[in-house]
């Protein structure tokens, strides 16, 4: 696995033409999907999700295409990013795991989340360290260190340098590329072997 070096700040400034892009890409993100009409989306995507067994392999594009919603498939597929502050994690609390939205994949626990202030759903580290996979992301003019995970090769989001102990990491990552799954349903959903760690708390 390749490591680059993690950087909260670019190591020179944004071009304004990129950065009055990217806030235009967001800002028509957000005037075309209605909160509510993504969340009911996204909540129907998770149900069905939710009755597929985990998957060894990423499926065909037509597939993902069919499963995700708009902003699911734009995230996870075209390493795109959802809307701080508007997206289904980025204050959840309950106690479980998230997995990739794509194929199941483990990726994080709600026991390692915690309020970065950023609008997205923060994690100082993975759940399942192997399946989390960095690489680097010199996009927008930034020098930055992506994450994707293994099996899916899903955009997740990005990871930085300036996170809590024990790590110091941040695992800033989209809502859109996964999907929750409650401590009480980790058994019915094939992820049993995850409830113990909940147990000691």
């Amino acid at each position: 696995m390749l490591h680059f070096a993690r950087s909260v700040t670019p190591p020179f400034p944004m071009r304004r033409h990129d950065m009055q892009l990217r806030t235009v890409v967001l800002a028509l993100v957000a005037a075309c999907s209605s909160p509510s009409m993504e969340s009911t989306a996204q909540a129907e995507t998770q149900a069905a999700a939710a009755a597929r067994p985990m998957r060894k392999v990423k499926p065909a594009d037509d597939v993902i295409r069919k499963e995700l919603t708009p902003l699911q498939y734009s995230v996870t597929q075209q390493s795109d990013t959802e809307m701080p502050f508007k997206n289904i994690y980025w204050d959840h609390k309950k106690p479980g795991i998230y997995v990739d939205i794509v194929t199941g994949e483990p990726l994080f626990s709600s026991q390692h989340k915690f309020d970065s202030g950023t609008g997205w759903p923060s994690f100082y580290q993975a759940l399942v360290p192997a399946s989390v996979i960095e690489k680097r992301d010199v996009s927008y003019g930034m020098a930055r260190v992506e994450v994707r995970s293994k099996i899916g090769d899903s955009h997740l989001g990005h990871l930085f340098d300036d996170g809590p102990k024990p790590t110091g990491l941040r695992y800033c990552i989209n809502s859109a590329s996964l999907r929750f799954i409650a401590v009480d349903q980790l058994d019915a959903q094939g992820y049993g072997a995850y409830k113990a760690a909940f147990a000691k708390k």
